[in-house]
């Protein structure tokens, strides 16, 4: 399949947005100047895939059209490596190609509230709750990102029954999204005394952080109370009637804050993450009607399937959305999370692919 034409699209795309951009009254209006910065980002990245493949696609046709013509043994051997190589590397290119025509997800360049929260399997699960947020603050870490801590509730032995946090940088949505829903691991506990395995799971909830304009709250629909936190956070933590509380009563959704010492910035994070769980509300609302139209099980946004299994005694993680095993346990929990994410987000393009071509 020739796909010189929707190169052709994108280049005219590209092209519309570069113009508008040295416009300088479009500036004027912040968020549509930041919106077209990014769709000027991800154009250029397929445009240049698109240059890619086509160059591949005539170099291919020339070494083919050696083969068929050339009698010289070395010339002959050097176009059959290079018809072997290209042949290689066009699916990818073609692929890309393909990609730049889905429109984007509005929320891929959003920063990012995660919830994790210990499921079945006591203080184990509580354990590995923290081990999740250690691995994703790793991960974090590894991509430059910036992590915020929202709000702690953490167990007897040192793990976390709740922790929600942020996290702000370029395409933390995107490279996360997935991540939502029920993680489950299998391990000796470190209070197993017979050494049986045990199985616990945590959940994920993976928010995109909201602003102001994007969900209305109305100063009616809030109940604030505030309390004193508790556990660890320092000198003075305990002195202050400084963690808050908020009930959405229209959804009974209710947010708690307690990371900072001062009243104000423990509601405004508080309303933060309100914000965004609505926004989440929504967008999953949004998703169950697209979803009833197409099988695929990543990016369902269903928070009650069994995502991926992080089993020890075999070192072993398996995704089984996509029915992906890796055998790299320590390098994963420690945040090396990229050979994980990148074929979910190759498997959603390719099952929006499938449905843009059903029509």
């Amino acid at each position: 399949m020739d796909l010189t034409p929707f190169v052709e699209k994108l280049r005219r795309r590209f092209a519309e947005v570069e113009q508008q951009l040295s416009d300088p009254a479009v500036f004027a209006n912040q968020a549509r100047a930041a919106e077209l910065s990014r769709e000027y980002s991800r154009l250029k990245g397929f445009v240049a895939c698109g240059t890619a493949y086509e160059k591949a696609r005539k170099d291919l046709a020339e070494n083919q059209a050696l083969l068929r013509s050339e009698t010289d043994p070395e010339l002959l051997a050097m176009a059959r490596e290079e018809v072997v190589r290209l042949e290689t590397e066009l699916p990818a290119l073609e692929f890309k190609v393909q990609e730049g025509l889905l429109p984007p997800d509005p929320a891929d360049g959003r920063n990012t509230i995660i919830e994790i929260r210990a499921g079945a399997g006591g203080a184990e699960s509580a354990l590995f709750a923290a081990d999740l947020y250690r691995m994703f603050t790793r991960y974090a870490e590894t991509r430059g990102w910036k992590v915020e801590a929202m709000d702690t509730n953490v167990s007897d032995l040192g793990g976390f029954k709740e922790v929600t946090f942020s996290i702000s940088g370029e395409d933390v949505f995107k490279r996360l999204k997935f991540e939502s829903g029920v993680h489950r691991v299998q391990r000796v506990p470190a209070t197993e005394a017979q050494g049986r395995i045990h199985t616990s799971t945590a959940t994920v909830a993976v928010l995109p952080e909201a602003e102001e304009v994007d969900v209305e709250i109305r100063p009616d629909e809030l109940e604030i109370s505030v309390c004193r936190a508790s556990g660890p956070g320092g000198q003075g933590v305990n002195t202050t009637d400084s963690a808050v509380q908020i009930l959405h009563k229209p959804t009974g959704l209710i947010v708690r804050c307690a990371d900072e010492r001062s009243q104000l910035k423990n509601k405004a994070k508080a309303m933060r993450v309100l914000r965004s769980r609505l926004l989440d509300q929504r967008l999953a609302e949004e998703a169950a009607a697209y979803a009833a139209k197409r099988k695929a099980q990543v990016g369902t946004g269903e928070r009650n399937e069994k995502i991926r299994t992080y089993n020890f005694p075999q070192n072993r993680v398996t995704d089984h959305r996509i029915e992906l095993s890796l055998h790299n346990l320590p390098e994963v929990l420690e945040g090396d999370l990229d050979d994980l994410i990148e074929p979910l987000l190759e498997n959603d393009v390719r099952e929006r692919l499938s449905e843009l071509a059903k029509g």
